[in-house]
């Protein structure tokens, strides 16, 4: 029963959204705008479909005026509307350029100037992250997964390498941003619906600034540790330090690479 019941609210409350939000974008000519919809609006809706109850520390290292890049580990499709809450700045999400096609989601991603990774295609690939990091620079906050999926398990996966080139270039501080609970609510691929708690912790700040141009591997392994700590704190599984960097091409696997013995210079 709750399924159904999640399914028609997600589908109906959605419907109704995706006009405010471009509404909210045409009347005030600021994309910004459509995130406050997503957050203010359509999240908490979904959350409480889900019978979600929403935990969040470390609110006070979000900095609406401070352009960050805010990383996260992946479990649920629900990680989307707790993060617009837990992270309440108007940031863009980096997805996967095949969302852009899905109805009214991808519409509202595309419109609101959220940022989609064609991750099969190196160059455009590039281009997007390049674009990404215009933004930035422009002082538009980013939100991505680096896992680049959602874990089955629960546990930490591997980090793609482009996001952490993305905060190399852009040279602006990460939050490593941890969420346990979301994959016990709903599962992968999955609409059983659990109602639990979901628990958010935003990390303090990492200083990019602190390592070297080309050390994405460093920095993603950096922040990977942090995750991983505070994924334990809270009562999650965490993960294997030593299996932190996906190989090219590829979502959640790796070949083992053991821990540099300094990541920054």
């Amino acid at each position: 029963m709750r399924k159904l019941f999640c399914i028609l609210v997600a589908g109906v409350w959605t419907l109704v959204c995706f006009p405010l939000a471009i509404l909210a974008m045409v009347v005030t000519l600021n994309p910004a705008n459509s995130v406050w919809v997503a957050r203010e609006l359509w999240s908490p809706v979904l959350l409480w479909a889900g019978g979600a109850k929403l935990e969040v520390i470390g609110r006070e290292n979000v900095d609406p005026k401070r352009p960050t890049i805010y990383v996260a580990n992946h479990q649920s499709t629900i990680d989307i509307p707790a993060h617009f809450l837990a992270v309440p700045v108007p940031f863009r999400y980096v997805a996967k350029s095949q969302l852009k096609w899905v109805p009214l989601i991808g519409w509202y991603l595309a419109l609101a100037g959220h940022v989609f990774v064609n991750r099969g295609n190196r160059s455009k690939a590039i281009a997007s992250l390049d674009a990404a990091a215009a933004k930035i620079r422009g002082g538009t906050s980013i939100f991505l997964y680096p896992e680049g999926t959602r874990s089955p398990d629960g546990r930490i996966l591997p980090f793609k390498k482009g996001p952490f080139a993305l905060a190399l270039k852009a040279r602006v501080p990460i939050c490593p941003v941890t969420i346990e609970g979301s994959g016990n609510l709903m599962p992968k691929n999955s609409w059983n619906i659990t109602p639990g708690p979901i628990r958010v912790k935003v990390g303090k700040p990492i200083d990019t600034t602190g390592f070297a141009e080309n050390d994405r591997e460093g920095l993603a392994r950096a922040v990977r540790e942090v995750i991983i700590a505070d994924s334990q704190e809270l009562g999650g599984k965490g993960g294997d330090l030593d299996d932190a960097v996906a190989d090219a091409g590829v979502e959640g696997v790796t070949r083992r690479r053991p821990r540099a013995s300094s990541s920054s210079t």
